[in-house]
């Protein structure tokens, strides 16, 4: 119903109320002209990653205060069970046990933090933008210009950020754990070998490292895009799904039939959402493990 209110209140079309709502808060008082952009922060991005951050560690921090050596409550068997998924999946990928000592507890923050993240988009659509407006209007600004993004991995400019941190890391541990020399020559001797002739040998190193170069900028562009991607799909259809219940208009068939589609598809997705929730989290988890076990790797 919030949606209704904002699309007959202000008189805005179905496509300009989604077009606002997927506009970050970035100072520019409008949405991004341009693809890339370094210049821009999105504020609401920042905000909530770093409140949920924050929250998540709190949780952690809290589990840990009252953990017990006798039998655990409700909450701490729960941190208890993840901590011992996260650790018994780091151990398969990381061999290497002082590695694990990092990566373990990185990948549960990485786990917590996304799955907190992605959560966000269970709150109603138009709560805290609504809020936002009248906090906004309210210190004197144009409300039609009060936009608010609550979930931080529905932008691109934050999971690509974590998808570029994994991939530092990944470069840090092929040095740290083959050397400058070893890796360099990984670089250019894999996936297809060297030759002892030397025009051979140039020729497949160039062709290995473009390789190389090919596989560190997929792995790391699939894995920030693959997020964003669920996570602005699920938004965006929650937002589809509020529109249906703009459209009442009184007790007639077409409002009726749309207001119970708007219930029953609420309800539904929201249900499916929190697998895509949890699935996503826990993808985003295993591939930082996946990628910075391949590093610990030689070919």
């Amino acid at each position: 119903m919030a949606a209704e209110q904002d699309v007959t209140q202000h008189s805005v079309s179905a496509g300009e109320y989604i077009a606002h709502h997927l506009t970050f808060l970035n100072g520019t008082g409008g949405a991004q002209k341009d693809l890339i952009d370094f210049g821009l922060i999105n504020y609401d991005t920042v905000f909530w990653a770093v409140f949920i951050a924050l929250s998540g560690g709190f949780l952690l921090w809290f589990a840990a205060r009252r953990a017990t050596a006798g039998v655990p409550g409700r909450f701490q068997a729960a941190v208890e069970i993840l901590v011992e998924m996260v650790a018994d999946q780091a151990k398969d990928l990381i061999h290497s046990t002082e590695s694990r000592k990092f990566v373990a507890p990185l990948a549960l923050t990485v786990f917590i933090w996304v799955f907190l993240m992605n959560a966000m988009d269970f709150l109603p659509v138009n709560l805290i933008p609504n809020a936002w407006t009248a906090i906004y209007a309210g210190l004197g600004h144009d409300p039609h210009h009060a936009y608010m993004r609550v979930v931080p991995t529905a932008d691109i400019n934050a999971t690509m950020g974590m998808a570029v941190t994994v991939l530092l890391l990944c470069l840090y541990y092929n040095i740290k754990i083959k050397g400058v020399g070893g890796w360099a020559h990984e670089l250019v001797s894999a996936p297809f070998g060297s030759s002892k002739n030397p025009l051979f040998a140039l020729i497949l190193g160039v062709i290995n490292l473009a390789m190389q170069l090919i596989e560190f900028c997929a792995k790391t562009v699939s894995h920030g895009m693959r997020l964003f991607g669920n996570m602005f799909a699920g938004e965006l259809i929650f937002m589809l799904i509020a529109l249906m219940g703009a459209t009442w208009t009184g007790l007639n068939a077409p409002s009726v039939f749309l207001m119970l589609g708007h219930i029953v598809a609420g309800f539904a997705w929201a249900v499916f959402h929190i697998l895509v929730v949890t699935l996503q989290a826990f993808i985003f988890m295993m591939l930082t493990l996946v990628y910075i076990g391949q590093a610990h790797e030689g070919h």
